[in-house]
């Protein structure tokens, strides 16, 4: 007797749509400014600080919705605002490409930052959801590679807009994004599903035997978030990943062409090198983080990220600018991935959404910061590099945070 093939999992759907999610999330929204950045500079004739703020306002509206879009999915369902997330988004970037002046363009990135917010903590706490605890790491890397794809389109197909439309190709480039972010908006509502028990499934992974949860029943305990110091804890070390990682990645390509005697072609293909070296660092760490913990995949990822962003401020050969890039690629979104794994872990799928929404407070501050302390120390030292060195010392910092977990307050109890 043959036995019929086995069903794919509809968490490997999930999966997948939630890698796009972050794709336009953030692959787009935010790491799109990056490689865009120098020439919308010259149309809009902003200087570094400038060119921070812009930044800053995107980031300040990805804080105020990350808060309020994790409590919201878990309140309403992550499906219904993530759609809306990508949908404000999407038609934002539209609206940043119209842009005429230095003050409307910040309006428009913070309302990006906004659809951003309320999309991508979601999307990840919804992988938490669809996979049980020890698959829990490894999806969430795969999902974080979303960010990934972007730098490996970006890096080589934003110079030929640019060099094809001329003083308009920043403009152009908005449009794509844009219109990208609108259909990925179409594609979460069609596909993905708040729980799995909505499908009559388990996470995938999980004993068998063990019964479908049903996170919707009963009050939400608001308390085992918003009052746990473990949660707070990685909160503080979520803090220093926001604040050192966004000065790299937002004036990566500024650095290039500025100091390092790049082209706008050569910047972007070191991005894209960046980019496809970054493509399995989230499954990778992610998956490490459920053999050695999350406290030692923390840690070990913090350390990477010091030396790569001290290359960066202190070597000018391709050499050095090149290791660099490839050791930040090979750790780049690996510590979202841990914290949306570590919040599934102590909380459940149900309260997962508000609590790494919580701790992206945390996160979105150091975002928030970073570039507009970037900009203002570059403007003043006439170099990024003292800003590349600040960023090398707050991931430190962040290692040595991250050190001071308790292995065991990051599993949930029973």
């Amino acid at each position: 007797m043959t036995l019929p093939p086995a069903r794919l999992h509809y968490a490997w759907v999930i999966l997948a749509v939630a890698t796009l999610v972050v794709f336009g999330a953030l692959g787009l929204a935010r790491f799109g400014y990056s490689i865009v950045l120098p020439a919308m500079q010259t149309g809009l004739g902003m200087d570094n600080t400038q060119a921070g703020v812009l930044a800053t306002a995107n980031l300040v509206g990805y804080l105020t919705l990350s808060v309020i879009g994790g409590a919201l999915a878990a309140r309403y369902g992550p499906r219904r605002v993530i759609t809306l997330g990508l949908t404000v988004a999407g038609c934002a970037m539209l609206l940043t490409g119209r842009s005429n002046a230095f003050f409307t363009a910040a309006l428009w990135r913070a309302v990006t930052g906004l659809g951003s917010g309320a999309s991508n903590v979601p999307v990840m706490a919804l992988v938490s959801a669809w996979f049980a605890r020890r698959r829990r790491g490894m999806a969430s890397g795969v999902a974080v590679a979303g960010s990934s794809l972007a730098l490996i389109g970006l890096g080589p197909a934003v110079p030929r807009i640019l060099q094809s439309y001329g003083e308009n190709g920043w403009r152009v480039c908005w449009y794509a994004f844009g219109g990208a972010t609108l259909l990925l908006a179409v594609i979460s509502l069609v596909f993905l599903r708040d729980r799995p028990s909505q499908m009559g499934l388990s996470p995938l992974g999980a004993g068998k035997g063990e019964p479908a949860p049903n996170p919707g029943a009963g009050a939400l305990a608001w308390g085992a978030v918003y009052r746990s110091p473990v949660v707070w804890h990685l909160g503080l070390v979520y803090v220093a990943f926001g604040f050192s990682y966004i000065i790299y990645t937002t004036f990566f390509v500024k650095h290039l062409i500025t100091s390092g005697g790049y082209t706008s072609g050569e910047a972007g293909k070191l991005f894209m090198t960046m980019g496809w070296f970054s493509l399995l660092c989230g499954l990778i760490w992610g998956a490490a983080s459920d053999v050695i913990g999350r406290k030692g995949a923390l840690v070990a990822v913090y350390l990477i990220h010091t030396v790569a962003f001290s290359l960066f401020a202190l070597c000018t050969s391709p050499a050095g600018l090149t290791i660099s890039a490839i050791l930040f690629g090979l750790s780049a979104w690996s510590i979202p991935a841990i914290m949306a794994a570590a919040c599934g872990d102590l909380l459940g799928p149900r309260l997962a959404p508000a609590g790494l929404g919580f701790i992206t407070l945390f996160f979105g501050i150091g975002q928030a910061l970073g570039p507009s302390v970037a900009g203002i120390m570059s403007d003043a030292a006439g170099s990024l590099s003292s800003s590349f060195l600040l960023a090398a010392g707050v991931a430190f910092l962040g290692a040595l945070a991250a050190a001071l977990l308790h292995q065991s307050s990051l599993r949930k109890p029973g």
